[in-house]
């Protein structure tokens, strides 16, 4: 019986008992009803849940994925990574949300904790889920302490999803016919980079910034937004990648990729400037988000209309832990090997500092009319070594005789920008 039921009896302690118990009787008639259609509504998930653990336990969602067309097409690395016994959650989760069930029984048996962990691994595996909102509900039995119902959160509804997938796989499109084939898994890497950062604007007030819309449809996203459309497009061109989550160093939330990579591409050519001893696959880091020149703003020295950092494509946990932290959610390969180093492949890597190679490669750049030159170093010492021959001594001083003659002038200002995490100097000629 209720609180009020209970008072209701108290009042009448002297008095007619009789007319105490009337007056409890309907409340008591409800009390009743809701425990027998609570042992009704319990015993059918009990039963639902016998059945279920009875057909072919962590068989089954999987079966249920493959023959209602879900069978995965992508590397899951979150899954792979996951304790064995939470693959059947995940699966479960994974075919709720393909079915677009927002809402209803769980049977796999996992605790709420539990339930989490195998929810946000399939949300990091698949960036095509894009109707998910940043939060869901779930009930837990008080029998069992395990989960018994599921409520997601959604941003898109039922009946517009079908029409943003195919809007969302042709804004994929639009960028995977842009590159060639053929081309090797590196150069198709770095034009879906260079191609989210043209066309996607950062601003921390965009709509559905967590999901592939925000960047792909609306073109104005977060991290969450830039990391997971471009997880999405290497996904349709069937390269792996993957999302990674944690914070950035004196600052918030955030998140970024891991790709990964073989020397040769699937034609059996080596990239040029690629040792052979590089040739087993190794995982890169990559963030379009810091890549974007908009996003780097603040560095007022730096061509941020038209530049594209690219210390961010390919680079090792070396580089990006300086700044980068995982959150530990999922366990990580090393990301040691530098075979793909942007300015390694392009000629302007140097693993210590030599006046005379540096020289030539600054007389080089203006001879050939470049607008700027950039120059990465092996070492921090190797670094501090170039800019004091740059900057304080006399490294400088014919380069800026070449453009003073070339440009009819008697003087010459130059602008130039470093990095001390990538020990990267860049000198901008104009």
């Amino acid at each position: 019986m209720s609180k009020d039921a209970h008072a209701g009896i108290k009042k009448n302690k002297y008095g007619k008992k009789r007319s105490g118990w009337s007056r409890c009787l309907p409340l008591l008639g409800i009390c009743l009803l809701a425990a027998l259609y609570g042992y009704v509504f319990s015993s059918f998930r009990v039963v639902t849940r016998v059945k279920y653990e009875l057909t072919g336990s962590e068989e089954t969602w999987e079966e249920a994925a493959a023959a209602e067309g879900y069978a995965s097409s992508v590397e899951e690395y979150y899954y792979d990574h996951l304790p064995e016994e939470l693959h059947e959650a995940y699966r479960e989760i994974y075919v709720h949300l393909m079915r677009y069930e927002d809402s209803g029984d769980f049977l796999a048996s996992v605790t709420s904790e539990e339930f989490w962990q195998a929810y946000y691994a399939v949300l990091a595996d698949h960036p095509e889920i894009f109707w998910i909102g940043t939060s869901a509900q779930v009930e837990e039995s008080g029998l069992t302490g395990t989960v018994v119902t599921f409520h997601f959160d959604v941003t898109v509804e039922t009946e517009d999803r079908d029409a943003m997938r195919a809007e969302l796989e042709a804004a994929a499109d639009a960028c995977i016919t842009q590159i060639a084939p053929e081309a090797a898994d590196y150069e198709k890497i770095k034009a879906v980079y260079e191609y989210i950062i043209d066309t996607t604007k950062y601003d921390v007030n965009s709509e559905d910034s967590q999901n592939i819309q925000s960047a792909l449809l609306n073109h104005s996203s977060v991290c969450a937004g830039y990391s997971r459309a471009f997880q999405y497009i290497l996904h349709r061109m069937g390269l792996f990648c993957t999302y990674i989550t944690g914070t950035i160093v004196d600052g918030g939330d955030h998140g970024w990729n891991m790709v990964r990579l073989a020397e040769a591409d699937s034609s059996g050519e080596t990239l040029a400037g690629v040792p052979e001893t590089e040739a087993e696959e190794s995982y890169y880091y990559v963030d379009v988000t810091w890549g974007d020149p908009v996003f780097a703003g603040n560095m007022d020295d730096y061509d941020t209309e038209s530049t594209i950092n690219y210390n961010y494509l390919c680079c090792t946990e070396a580089d990006l832990f300086k700044t980068h932290v995982p959150d530990g959610s999922v366990e990580l390969p090393e990301c040691n090997s530098d075979a793909y180093d942007y300015y390694k492949l392009n000629g302007c890597y140097y693993d210590y500092f030599d006046w005379d190679t540096i020289y030539q490669a600054l007389m080089d750049s203006v001879e050939a009319d470049e607008t700027r030159i950039m120059m990465k170093f092996g070492s921090e010492e190797a670094y501090q070594e170039a800019q004091r021959a740059l900057f304080e001594g006399s490294l400088l001083e014919d380069p800026g005789q070449y453009l003073m003659r070339q440009n009819g002038v008697t003087s010459w200002n130059y602008r130039y920008h470093t990095d001390d995490n990538f020990y990267l100097i860049t000198i901008y000629w104009n």
